[in-house]
Order: C-alpha cells, then structure tokens, then sequence
C-alpha cells in the first residue's frame, strides 16, 4: 500500500501482531518499522524530506560506493534517487516487499554501468530482513563497495551495549588505530569503527531491550557509528540531542570492492530480530 508519510511516497506494510513497516520510495528507505509496540529504527526529526536530499535514519541503502572512498557522490546515489516497486507478495509469516532501481540518465551521470538494485525487504513477527540484489546488465565487470546504513533506536546511548565482535579486527576511523574488538562495545562520545564481520550475531542490549543483528558472509564489514554529542551540533539534520537515542550497525562493504561479472549478481542482507521487549511480556 503505497501513501504518504512525512511528505514521502512510502509503501506501509502491516502484519496481525501489529508490527509494522515503512519505506519510501525516494532510495528505497526504510524510514520505520514498529515491533512489538516499539520504534525500531532512529528517524531524525530534522531530516530533509524533499525526495532529493539523502534522508537521516533509517535504513540508507549506500551503493555503489560507501561513504567518500572513491569518485562518486558520498554513499553513492541509489539513496537520492527514486525506486519503483517491483512486487508485494504474502508470504507464510509475514510479506515481501521488492523494490528496484536501473541505470538510467541521472545515474550514469557518475557512473556508466548498467545495472538493475533491488532491494527485497521480508516482514515476518519481531523481524525485518533487508537483502540488497545487484545484477550485473554491463558487457564488462562492474566493482562497488556499499552497506545497509541501518540506524537503530535505542533509549539511552550511554546505557548501550553491542557484543558479539569479540576478536574481530577493529579499525578506528577517527584515531586510524587498529586493534580488535572487545568483548563489549559501549559508547561514550563520537564512535567510528570498521570491523571484520563476525559469523555470530550480534546482540544490541538497550536497557531490557535485545535486538538480534545478523548479517551474510558477503558483506565483509560491520560498521558502528555514533556521532557523539559534538559532531552532533555540527549537523544540520540531526536535533542537538538525536546521537542519544541511535546507533549505527551497519552491514557493509568497506575497503575490497565486490567484483560482479557480466550477467552475474551478488546480494548481501541484514537481518533484525526483537529478542525481548518488556512492554509486551504480558501479551496474549
């Protein structure tokens, strides 16, 4: 069901047991998902909702490129552009949302490939798995890098804990020191950093909160993210306050481009799990 919401095209997508899922159609954003009586995903206030500036929060989809590592616009252009829904289908637990997007003029602005993204988003009870499928419609390899910039909500950052990376190779953006991970990651102040994917999930503890994040062996990355409450003021697009209520856990393609050769397709998903949520103990 396509309608608007916070001046957007969105398609809203609803299950029995309430949960529920919003995605623009300006990048093929998610912009919400409610499980279990509880916003999910962090949406900044101040976000620009115009359909041409990359929205804040969410779930960015950063294709071909991520962040500035190479000559394309920041996180590359599959978030500034339109999508077009390719199919809702019912599925046994829940619905499937397919959304697409091809080269066109205003890709090949900054890139002449030709290519078909599709974003397929599985709504089931307390989970929400992102896939992002890229085909390869070029007579030569393409290469890109990328992620599933996914911004979670979270009560108090400063009572938050991520586990499940303990060992992994860790780099740290703002200092471009190298270490691994402990077996905890709290956040205090700004926060960058790279990670070799771990094979276990990760777990998001937000007070009595748990939130479950997996991710395919295909993206060779986790990234976490905090903006911290300096670098917060300095952006325009987020409340003076917003970096206490979110943090990024990305799955992503940092440095090693993924090589895709004529005709073929390579995909890499995210996959979110409510594990606990206080507020629907008593349930029936």
């Amino acid at each position: 069901m396509v309608e608007t919401y916070l001046g957007l095209p969105v398609c809203r997508l609803s299950l029995p047991c309430g949960d529920e899922l919003k995605v623009a159609l300006h990048g093929a954003h998610v912009v919400s998902w409610v499980s279990q009586d509880r916003e999910r995903l962090f949406l900044s206030p101040r976000s620009v909702m115009d359909g041409h500036a990359a929205i804040r929060g969410g779930v960015p989809v950063c294709f071909p490129q991520f962040n500035q590592r190479g000559n394309l616009p920041k996180h590359g252009f599959a978030r500034n552009l339109p999508w077009t829904v390719k199919a809702t289908e019912p599925t046994a637990e829940g619905v499937t949302l397919t959304l697409i997007l091809t080269d066109s003029p205003a890709t090949r602005e900054h890139w002449s490939v030709a290519f078909e993204a599709q974003l397929i988003i599985d709504l089931t009870p307390r989970s929400l798995m992102m896939t992002l499928k890229i085909i390869n419609r070029d007579h030569q390899a393409l290469e890109m890098t990328g992620a599933l910039h996914t911004y979670l909500a979270v009560d108090d950052i400063a009572q938050t804990r991520l586990l499940g990376l303990q060992g992994q190779a860790e780099w740290d953006a703002l200092t471009n020191a190298h270490s691994h991970a402990p077996n905890e990651l709290s956040f205090e102040g700004e926060f960058d950093r790279v990670y070799a994917a771990s094979a276990r999930p990760l777990l998001l503890q937000d007070g009595a909160n748990r939130l479950q994040i997996e991710q395919s062996e295909t993206w060779l990355n986790s990234v976490v993210w905090n903006p911290g409450a300096e670098k917060c003021r300095e952006m325009r697009d987020m409340p003076e306050n917003g970096y206490e209520h979110m943090l990024c856990v990305e799955a992503a393609q940092v440095d090693s481009p993924v090589k895709v050769s004529p005709q073929a397709t390579w995909q890499g998903w995210q996959r979110l799990t409510v594990l606990q949520d206080p507020r629907s103990q008593d349930r029936t």
